[in-house]
């Protein structure tokens, strides 16, 4: 039986699951048990319906980005100017991180909370929020998510977003293979394909299934946890398998333009968020994640220097000069994002109301490698906003920045009670 199913699982890898059993002592010893296991539900709650999160792999000056007074009276900063318009949408932190060292490579741990070396022996690994978001509401769209960023970036590209299993969620990594994945319709040979495809992998998932079950009735309690476990990724299959065929024969949205085409980083930023508003408009998802990474060219905005060696600054001021250029041209986009987004009804909201946008990076200091003091902005999503939140430490205790995504994910209805390192709830 575990050569058969060993063998079945080996067609579903392409479903981006690996369904192979875990190592059952019982099955070792023939001690087993009567019943199979009992496979818990999560039931679904009302609050922000999408979730955005937007990285930047380099950070941002924080003496050019934190404001000194706190509460709604904030001065607007060099870097918050840009966004004075959102002001009343959004919230400032500061005193937030996930308390882990790791300078650049930490950074990937943005929205995880956990450093992807850690994650083998945790239950969710380093699941980063946006998967963690997509695996309970990503079925409801044709997309459970949509990951955006560069593969040519420092330190191995766009790395922003994990599953559960410790894989790194590939990205799109330009403004026209999005736009295709949007609206450009397959040919009537790759449906029929993918259709037979889909029914193949469904077969083979009811023959796993049913070993599977068979199996789960003669194990012992001792296997019991490791069992559940699999059943959890079979399921997991199962409902990516539900979703393909739902959507295999339903047309994509029309096009509002022609394919754009990819030209840097820099200039391809407005089209990401153009495209990002109109996949959440036609809910052709509810989670994305984009990555702003080392291909960020200064070039593009007239400076002859790296964005990298830029960052490690050394004090210098020009240096410092050229990276509130570049880090101001972010937020700047990232505040007509915000702009688009509230300009859009969803109901008798906005899309920006029905959407948590997080923005910030994994780094605090890109100079001195430093992971602490991370900056972080807060949109939408249904909060009452306005305000510059120094978060306090509780002794040599800091707030988790995984409490915040706790409560993201908690107001958009999951049942849960921990996230990543979170260690209650935000308030």
């Amino acid at each position: 039986m575990m050569e058969r199913i060993d063998r079945r699982r080996f067609v579903l890898r392409s479903l981006y699951a690996s369904l192979a059993l875990p190592s059952l002592h019982s099955l070792m010893t023939g001690t087993l048990r009567a019943n199979g296991p009992v496979l818990a539900t999560k039931g679904a709650g009302v609050g922000a319906r999408r979730f955005v999160a937007v990285g930047n792999l380099l950070g941002f000056q924080q003496k050019s980005f934190f404001p000194e007074t706190t509460g709604k009276g904030y001065e607007l900063t060099t870097l918050l100017k840009p966004l004075e318009k959102n002001r009343g949408h959004m919230t400032v932190y500061r005193g937030l991180d996930h308390g882990i060292k790791g300078g650049h490579f930490a950074v990937h741990s943005f929205l995880s909370g956990v450093l992807h070396s850690e994650a083998q022996n945790r239950p969710d690994g380093n699941v980063t929020i946006d998967q963690f978001i997509a695996d309970e509401v990503g079925t409801q769209t044709r997309f459970p998510s949509l990951t955006i960023g560069c593969e040519d970036g420092i330190h191995g590209g766009c790395q922003i977003a994990w599953t559960k299993s410790g894989v790194r969620v590939p990205p799109v990594t330009g403004p026209a293979e999005l736009f295709e994945k949007l609206f450009v319709e397959e040919s009537p040979e790759r449906r029929a394909a993918r259709s037979g495809e889909n029914q193949l992998h469904g077969s083979i998932l009811d023959s796993v299934l049913e070993d599977a079950n068979d199996l789960a009735r003669r194990v012992n309690r001792e296997d019991k946890d490791k069992l559940d476990e699999y059943f959890t990724s079979v399921r997991d299959v199962e409902k990516r398998l539900q979703m393909r065929r739902r959507w295999e024969n339903e047309p994509k949205p029309k096009a509002p333009f022609a394919k754009p085409a990819n030209r840097n980083t820099v200039e391809d930023l407005p089209m990401l968020y153009e495209l990002i508003a109109l996949a959440l408009q036609t809910d052709s998802t509810r989670v994305a994640t984009l990555e702003i990474g080392g291909t960020y060219l200064p070039q593009h905005l007239g400076i002859d220097k790296s964005y990298h060696g830029l960052s490690h600054h050394g004090k210098d001021e020009e240096a410092i000069k050229h990276l509130i250029t570049l880090e101001t041209h972010q937020i700047d986009h990232f505040g007509k994002f915000l702009t688009r987004l509230a300009g859009i009804q969803d109901g008798d909201k906005t899309l920006l109301d029905s959407t948590a946008v997080v923005f910030g990076s994994g780094i605090g200091d890109s100079n001195s490698h430093t992971n602490t003091d991370l900056p972080i902005i807060l949109a939408g999503g249904g909060y009452r906003h306005g305000e510059f939140k120094k978060v306090e430490a509780t002794g040599s205790k800091k707030v988790p920045l995984c409490n915040l995504f706790l409560d993201i994910a908690q107001k958009m209805g999951l049942e849960t009670d921990a996230f990543g390192t979170s260690t209650s709830t935000f308030a």
